[in-house]
């Protein structure tokens, strides 16, 4: 496709004018699209930064529908990616009279499964409440009258609801061509229309799903496609870091063990005793259990070298190994009688071998499937392993210590990659970020917001407040914060580094609306899900909402809705992130410099998302408020506050509140205009 057909698509006068009545002609739009448009045609990477409000949805979108191959979208987020599906591409594909044929695919523990849920409904015991008796029959009506089986179709169930485990299948317990629905199956469905499409939608953890199951050998997930764009492409290192590991629970080896005690007792009852197997296999995983109950001392999280006990930690996994290979053969005796049992066979072998993973010094064969030439150019990847174990629960995880090989040799030859997201670069440097990946090759391109920044919003660094690590920072931090809340109007969201300090600035935040007589309600984070806390602020209006980690992005509260973001310290990971801990080793013993090569980055990216959350739309207004003096005080901190958007800066709070003031003054005289959103969506 010409350039200038696309100055032709997004101009005044083009197909997406005519499709929105308040659309406006954006060059970064235009020159997004044109850069990916060249990227396809050169078979190359794209790594776009596309500031907020530069329209970066349609722009890849267009080129994804012209462009003439099969092309797979992955969205940071499932939310994102209904989005898409369900409304900016049915737009745009109305717009430009494409016949594009589009799917919607997930992960299997997203669709409903007809055998799952038939066992469910067949056993009277296994359902917990009368609550979860209702949400039994709405899913049996939904699957009834469903086409795509997809359970954030039905919004009488909430998505969290513990029921939705025990009616969706796992990798482990499917029993593929063997279930007697095979034929209904919604998961099958879903793949076999992915392979057909022009366009299939996926999100980040299915995308690192299948480049996981492709080092196994497993290669029919998703479909072969000329095009890939990774929206929120920021997300896709930690994404990538969680599905090329590995985990295993002590509550995924107790539930092994009732499923293979039911389905013992149900089909196989005169060959052995099930229950008594079962309680082997269950006391041998407490007993591992029971190896790491001095880790309370080191926070209950160790890394395997550093291990309290290591030799009966290892005498104990060695035993759990055994344990393991005498149910499984018991299992493989009978697995042919029922699928049942052919399924706790098949999760008892999936879940020893990654028991058994887990337990090696390194990573050697896990490309067994590559040709014999790669597999001698192909050096095992480095993992770290740590344990992490409470009164109630154990978890042995591992990680990749560096998934720049892994994923960067996924991309075919003739494939095209764009990697676009408002937050990529450091100031306007990408080297972190293709170094994280290992895109060293690709092309980068930044494009600004068009926003007003400096007349739209105030970036405000009270100059009299300690440093974080000072026993009354949280004090000090709400002491500061209150004026401004008493002053501005519209919702505001704090924004804190660690649960604990969510709990207690949440904590005293209502002890001072309370004495003080202040009329709003404070949401915190953990006391109902996070779409329920976030429906329920922009219902309140004026609300404060307290969170963390998942609140710092991919929440977008324009106008009044949020005029104020508060953030406590700056985001640098926690050192004794086993993963963190590995990787700053890794970087010292090669003579670099981890807080420059890999912390500061990662805590000017993070912080640049949640500065993000404030300005989302031309009218937006409010104050970004920094409790971290480093910010400002420290020489790495230009770094930081540089590569925020372009804001009006102070450190004096009588000029924050006269802002604020100034702006709610200004926008209760306007006649605020309601602007209509049915003659379709904005120019995402």
């Amino acid at each position: 496709m010409l350039l200038q057909d696309y100055s032709d698509i997004f101009s005044p006068q083009g197909p997406l004018a005519g499709s929105v009545s308040h659309y406006r002609p954006r060059q970064a739009q235009l020159e997004l699209a044109q850069a990916i448009s060249e990227t396809v045609a050169d078979s190359g990477v794209l790594i776009a930064e596309a500031g907020t409000g530069t329209g970066k949805t349609w722009a890849y979108l267009v080129p994804v529908f012209m462009q003439g191959g099969k092309a797979l979208v992955s969205t940071g987020t499932r939310t994102l990616q209904d989005q898409l599906f369900r409304r900016d591409i049915p737009h745009l594909r109305k717009a430009l009279a494409l016949p594009v044929d589009v799917a919607l695919l997930k992960g299997r523990s997203n669709y409903v499964c007809h055998y799952h849920l038939e066992r469910l409904g067949q056993d009277d015991r296994a359902l917990k409440s009368r609550a979860e008796i209702a949400y039994l029959r709405a899913i049996q009506l939904f699957t009834e009258r469903s086409r795509s089986g997809d359970k954030g179709e039905l919004a009488e169930v909430p998505e969290d609801a513990d029921i939705w485990h025990r009616v969706t299948s796992t990798r482990d317990n499917c029993l593929g061509q063997d279930c007697p629905f095979v034929r209904d199956c919604f998961v099958m469905k879903a793949r076999r229309h992915a392979q057909d499409a022009d366009v299939v939608v996926v999100n980040h953890a299915l995308f690192m799903a299948d480049l996981a199951l492709r080092e196994e050998g497993v290669t029919d997930l998703l479909p072969s496609v000329d095009l890939v764009v990774f929206d929120e492409a920021h997300q896709l290192p930690d994404v990538a870091t969680r599905f090329l590991g590995s985990s295993v629970s002590l509550y995924q080896l107790t539930d092994l063990c009732r499923q293979i005690e039911a389905a013992g007792l149900a089909q196989a009852r005169e060959t052995v005793d099930w229950s008594q197997v079962a309680r082997k296999l269950e006391q041998a995983a407490r007993d591992l259990h029971l190896r790491t109950a001095s880790l309370a001392a080191q926070g209950g999280r160790a890394t395997f070298q550093a291990l309290p006990e290591p030799e009966l930690f290892d005498e104990a996994l060695e035993h759990l190994l055994e344990t393991f290979d005498k149910v499984i053969k018991m299992l493989a005796m009978v697995a042919e009688r029922h699928p049942d049992l052919a399924a706790a066979h098949k999760s008892a072998l999936d879940l020893r071998a990654r028991l058994f993973q887990w337990s090696q010094p390194d990573r050697q064969g896990r490309h067994a499937y590559l040709p014999e030439s790669e597999k001698e150019q192909d050096q095992p990847d480095e993992f770290v392993r740590w344990v992490e174990s409470g009164q109630h629960y154990l978890r042995l995880h591992s990680a990749p210590l560096s998934v720049a090989k892994i994923f960067s040799r996924y991309r075919g030859k003739e494939q095209s990659w764009v990697l676009t997201s408002a937050t990529l670069s450091v100031h306007g440097d990408f080297n972190h970020f293709k170094r994280q990946l290992g895109l060293f090759d690709a092309r980068t391109e930044a494009w600004a917001s068009p926003f007003d920044y400096p007349n739209q919003a105030l970036f405000y660094v009270p100059s009299t407040l300690p440093l974080p690590s000072h026993p009354n920072f949280n004090q000090a931090f709400v002491d500061a914060l209150i004026p401004l809340i008493k002053a501005g109007q519209g919702g505001v969201l704090v924004l804190c580094t660690t649960l604990r300090s969510v709990e207690r600035i949440a904590e005293m935040l209502r002890d001072r609306f309370d004495r003080e007589d202040i009329e709003r309600n404070v949401l915190r984070q953990g006391e109902r899900s996070r779409q329920v806390l976030l429906d329920e602020f922009r219902a309140r209006g004026n609300a404060v909402l307290v969170g963390s980690a998942s609140f710092w992005e991919g929440i977008d509260l324009p106008g009044d809705a949020l005029t104020l973001v508060a953030i406590d310290k700056l985001p640098f990971a926690p050192p004794d992130d086993p993963v963190l801990e590995a990787r700053i080793k890794e970087c010292k013993d090669r003579g670099g410099n981890p807080f420059m090569e890999y912390q500061l980055p990662e805590a000017a990216i993070a912080l640049k998302q949640g500065a993000g959350r404030l300005i989302r739309t031309e009218r937006d207004w409010g104050v970004l408020m920094v409790g971290d003096t480093r910010i400002v005080e420290k020489p790495y901190g230009k770094l930081l506050w540089r590569g925020l958007p372009p804001f009006a800066r102070t450190r004096d709070p009588a000029r924050a509140l006269a802002f604020l003031r100034e702006q709610k003054a200004r926008r209760q005289s306007e006649e605020v205009t309601d602007v209509s959103m049915q003659d379709g969506p904005d120019q995402r």
